[in-house]
């Protein structure tokens, strides 16, 4: 197959996946005042890192170093949160929000915290509000039991750069991590090698488990991760998602 139908094909699985999403949301949503009305806008902003994340208690995470952010909608005070490397403001009703054509990771961002804010709204999913101060340090130590507990001692590929987890899991378990911030490829990190996106394939044979940041599911980059293997997403920003497509989701200490 030439490269520009491998391209081709793999921007249709992409674009499968967010249909697919709204899809599912719309079965949910039958309520037309929440669709349109304008008392019921989305409203979306980003958020200072200590807002995001308090004071933890280490200083080397993305939303930290600014690589990140965090935006938060916000429906009829239902927050719901989602990383982004491209943060910004918007105000509209859910059906603007999902007329957006989702071309960048912006526009997936507000769409994934919106679906995360109107779950929480209708009681259907809690996890939406990122953890604080000392919880990542917590969240870490009880994955890495969870993950005994299920697999015994995997191989792991751990997608997205999430110091805490890294340093707590490397410990116990082989682990190959993958990251998209150049500052960070090529380095050690807690002893694991950072390696680059052009490693996924590779990684993703190699490991018996597959531990990925839900920010791919803003990203663009969640259905490459798709396959054979167990998969488990952490953070919130994947929180809605989860729910819809009945994905495995561990945030121990998200609010």
């Amino acid at each position: 197959m030439l490269r520009h139908d491998l391209i081709h094909k793999e921007r249709k699985k992409r674009m499968k996946f967010y249909t697919e999403i709204k899809e599912k949301f719309c079965q949910l949503i039958n309520d037309e005042d929440i669709w349109s009305s304008r008392i019921n806008v989305v409203n979306v902003r980003s958020l200072t890192p200590q807002e995001a994340i308090g004071n933890p208690e280490r200083d080397d995470f993305p939303l930290l170093k600014g690589k990140e952010v965090m935006i938060q909608a916000d429906f009829r005070g239902s927050k719901g949160q989602a990383f982004t490397d491209m943060p910004g403001n918007y105000s509209g009703t859910l059906r603007d929000i999902f007329e957006l054509p989702l071309i960048n990771n912006f526009q997936r961002a507000i769409f994934t915290a919106s679906i995360n804010a109107v779950l929480r709204y209708l009681g259907l999913i809690s996890n939406t509000v990122h953890c604080r101060d000392k919880e990542p340090g917590i969240c870490a130590t009880h994955f890495k039991e969870y993950i005994k507990s299920r697999f015994s001692q995997p191989r792991i590929g751990f997608i997205g750069f999430q110091p805490a987890m890294i340093s707590t899991l490397s410990r116990d378990f082989e682990m190959r991590v993958i990251d998209l911030d150049i500052d960070n490829i090529g380095k050690r990190k807690a002893g694991v090698l950072i390696e680059s996106a052009s490693k996924t394939n590779e990684i993703l044979g190699w490991a018996d488990l597959i531990l990925a940041t839900g920010t791919t599911a803003a990203n663009n980059t969640l259905p490459t991760l798709l396959n054979e293997k167990p998969i488990i997403f952490y953070g919130v920003t994947i929180s809605g998602i989860a729910y819809l497509m009945g994905y495995e989701q561990f945030c121990y200490c998200s609010h």
